[in-house]
């Protein structure tokens, strides 16, 4: 999990924007923020690393304050799967 972020997001909507995710063993990853989406009413948030992989993070997301958030683990196996075929049929309708 990222134990800390930081968000490097600018103010403008049109513009991307993106966080830094540091994990527990020191590494830190620069992100993407692609975009936060509901599933089962819970928000979540898709995540791509600026490390030339074509992987995507998927996070439970908690606003926390203003333009503040947390990242949460989806430790459960089914939940992820929901959440990635979410963001998959998502990503196909942007495409049609």
């Amino acid at each position: 999990m990222a134990d800390q972020v930081k968000n490097n997001a600018p103010a403008e909507d049109d513009e991307e924007m993106y966080i830094t995710l540091e994990f527990d063993d020191g590494t830190e990853v620069e992100a993407e923020i692609m975009g936060t989406f509901d599933v089962d009413g819970k928000e979540y948030i898709a995540l791509l690393p600026d490390d030339g992989s074509d992987d995507v993070f998927f996070y439970g997301y908690k606003e926390v304050g203003d333009d503040e958030f947390e990242l949460v683990d989806i430790e459960d196996d089914e939940e992820f799967k929901k959440v990635a075929e979410e963001f998959d049929r998502l990503t196909d309708e942007d495409e049609e």
